[in-house]
């Protein structure tokens, strides 16, 4: 349903429904922040003031229309409230990720023009610091609350509020009302797994659209809850704690760190939550070692509780009844089992769980099933505001991403690229001429991935083209499949395959330390453990059954170390960054390739 209360439909935006949610519930709680051990609340109407402030005082600070402000910091309020005020102040934010160097840093905001930076803390501000000399546009630091802040050009949060009292009210208002749906209203900046980041273009009518078309299809009530936990400078987090909740009115927890997000879970107990595979495959991994701990009378009722809540899920997922039997065989289980065990991890209120930004392996989703905790897959990019299809209630898929979303236009090309056209496409690449004419081709986004549909209109991932290995044999093969499947042993943390130009595949390994450490406890270092060594081997010679001759894998090498964010093998969304793993590895790589010289 369109907004109304502040413009006609053809003006409906984000800034204008956070208005309306303060104007028609006013009382309802926003967002909860966690101040000396207990969640404080703050109203819609509170939450709007606060951006209207902080609009008046970007405005103060010399903000124009069109203007660009960056976000350096993790999730919390003054990040959700210094962007919606740039939008609303007519301006243009762009979050970079807390994990980027100062370089990265330096980039992303001369880059995108920014005249004013937020940034969390000391150690996110000494980046900036460090390559002030590089910043010639950037005219003001702001610090969010309780961070120290030295310098001429650093504002502490109070200090950059206090600007707004030289600006009336009326001024922001004319600037609100200057915004149409075809402005810019942020940037996303890529996390950079082929080079430096390019900054996704979207408009007010991309965001206006998409989040209220994954509303629409979720069926998002006014009194979800949801905990802000993953990088807000990703779109995938801005629709969930910015954009959906200005839409629909829902209430945000942020977390108070990602090391304390299964803590944060059990306090807020969402009802609707979206993880990245990591996360989900995380829970799966500590979830599956505490009932495997589970003996006798009790391991059998478990048993029979996941086999019961497993039916009943494929039943619904199909769109079908569930059989009486089955139905009272389920609310038993629920009460017996399941529901002790969704009240001890904070889903026992969950509706809606999502995973998405990377492929997640079917057994994840089969084992969350059998805990009735359904979580649908879905698919999408930065340059389509996030989603393209997803899985839902009723209509899902286990190992598809569902279908495209309603209103999108979405087909293959010749070669199997997946090419979407519809109302959430983004504007181009900002100062990118040549990469959104690459991108952007008679109005369709040329998304990079390669698919499939099956009869039903349901699309499943099958690789992406600039990671299509060609082997010395002129064989193409997506690597994405092969490592999926290595991925559902348990030992195994990542999987990457080697190939290109090669005579034949190889993969890289790594272990998730916690499972092979309950399969070999006494072992050290781990990656050199001949019983490790044989399990991961057993998985190859499983997976390579399945495969063609051309697409198995004649060697692997495990590797000492997990990929990791600051170590440079996964971007910020923990996907692999495979040319910075080629480089690294490259010794361990050509000893798999000796016999070649």
């Amino acid at each position: 349903m369109a907004v109304e209360s502040f413009g006609a439909a053809s003006r409906d935006t984000i800034p204008r429904r956070v208005l309306r949610q303060a104007a028609e519930h006013p009382s309802s709680i926003a967002y909860q922040t966690k101040v000396d051990g207990r969640w404080q609340p703050t109203t819609w109407s509170t939450y709007a003031d606060q951006i209207r402030t902080a609009a008046r005082a970007l405005i103060a600070l010399g903000l124009p229309r069109g203007g660009k402000v960056a976000i350096l910091g993790f999730n919390r309020a003054e990040w959700t409230i210094f962007d919606h005020a740039a939008m609303m102040a007519g301006g243009c934010p762009a979050g970079i990720y807390t994990t980027c160097s100062a370089d990265e840093v330096q980039y992303i905001v001369h880059h995108s023009e920014s005249s004013v930076i937020l940034v969390e803390n000391a150690d996110q501000l000494a980046k900036v610091k460090a390559k002030r000399a590089q910043l010639p546009l950037l005219k003001w630091i702001v610090t969010m609350r309780n961070a120290m802040s030295t310098g001429d050009d650093v504002l502490t949060w109070d200090d950059f509020l206090s600007k707004a009292d030289g600006v009336p009210d009326t001024d922001l208002d004319r600037r609100i009302d200057a915004i149409e749906q075809d402005d810019l209203a942020t940037l996303i900046y890529t996390s950079g797994t082929t080079g430096p980041p390019k900054g996704v273009m979207l408009s007010h009518r991309n965001l206006a659209w998409t989040s209220q078309t994954l509303l629409d299809l979720g069926g998002r009530r006014t009194d979800d809850i949801s905990l802000s936990y993953l990088p807000l400078s990703h779109i995938a987090e801005q629709m969930c704690t910015l954009h959906m909740p200005a839409t629909a009115g829902t209430q945000i927890y942020f977390a108070e760190s990602i090391e304390k997000v299964p803590e944060n879970l059990k306090e807020c107990r969402p009802t609707a939550f979206f993880g990245v595979p990591r996360i989900w495959e995380k829970f799966h991994s500590a979830l599956a070692g505490k009932l495997a701990e589970t003996t006798g009378a009790k391991k059998r009722l478990v048993q029979w509780a996941r086999h019961v809540c497993a039916e009943v899920n494929a039943y619904r997922n199909r769109g079908e009844p569930v059989p009486k039997g089955l139905e009272l065989q389920y609310k038993l289980a629920h009460r017996l089992v399941i529901s002790k065990i969704k009240q001890a991890i904070g889903f026992d209120r969950a509706r809606e769980l999502f995973s998405g930004a990377a492929p997640i392996a079917a057994d994840v989703l089969e084992f969350f099933s059998s805990l009735d905790l359904p979580i649908r897959e879905i698919y999408g990019q930065s340059e389509d505001c996030g989603p393209t299809s997803t899985n839902l209630p009723g209509y899902t898929r286990i190992g598809t991403v569902g279908p495209p979303l309603p209103g999108l236009e979405c087909k293959l090309a010749e070669d199997g690229e997946i090419l979407v056209r519809g109302p959430n496409v983004f504007l181009g690449y900002y100062k990118e001429p040549e990469a959104t004419a690459e991108a952007l081709r008679d109005g369709w986004l040329c998304s990079g991935d390669l698919g499939a549909f099956d009869k039903d209109g349901f699309l499943s991932i099958t690789g992406r083209k600039k990671e299509i290995i060609i082997t010395a044999g002129g064989k193409n093969i997506a690597p994405k499949n092969i490592e999926a499947a290595l991925k559902q042993s348990p030992i195994v943390g990542e999987a990457v395959v080697i190939g290109d130009r090669r005579k034949y595949l190889t993969v890289l390994v790594t272990l998730d330390e916690a499972a092979a450490r309950k399969l070999v406890p006494g072992a050290d270092p781990l990656h050199n453990s001949p019983e490790i060594r044989s399990a991961i081997q057993v998985r190859v010679d499983e997976v390579n059954q399945a495969l063609a001759r051309v697409e198995q894998v004649k060697k692997f090498v495990i590797l000492p170390m997990p990929f990791g964010i600051d170590s440079g093998e996964l971007t910020p969304t923990m996907k692999i960054k495979r040319k910075v793993v080629a480089q690294k590895y490259a010794k361990e790589i050509e000893a798999m390739y000796v016999e070649e010289a």
